[in-house]
Parts: structure tokens; sequence; C-alpha cells
């Protein structure tokens, strides 16, 4: 073999290994970072959804409390 062909194969080396690197490496700090956003907005969306059906279960027993109290006091003449 040649000193062209050995620096051939190993450019080729190199430039695999550098690929298999940067596919196993871990995740940039920005993609964590709105990872975690991403996640604390589901999170948030969540609790939001949870309070609006909380304060919709709450109105919707005053509208039943305030059609039985008007069903069950006599009509002012």
């Amino acid at each position: 073999m040649t000193n062209a062909s050995i620096r051939k194969l190993l450019v080729a080396g190199v430039a695999v290994a550098a690929l298999s690197v940067a596919a196993c490496g871990k995740k940039p700090v920005e993609a964590a970072a709105s990872d975690a956003a991403s996640d604390a907005a589901v999170a948030t969306a969540a609790s939001d959804a949870a309070v609006a059906a909380s304060a919709a279960m709450a109105a919707s027993s005053a509208a039943a409390d305030a059609s039985a109290a008007s069903t069950a006091a006599p009509a002012a003449k």
C-alpha cells in the first residue's frame, strides 16, 4: 500500500468516527431547554383546564341551586 492509500483510509475512518460520535451525542442545550419549556407549557395548560373545569362545575352547581330556590319560593303577586 502506498502512503496515499493509507492516508485515504485514515481520513475515511476519521470521518466515519466523527459521524458516529455526532449521531450518538447528547442533545444541545437549546433543544433540552426547548423540551423543558414545552413540558412546562403542557403542564400549565393541563392545570388551567382543571381550574376551568372546576369553575364550570361550581357555576353549574350555583345555577342548579338558584333554579331550585326559585321553584320552591312562591311567586310574588
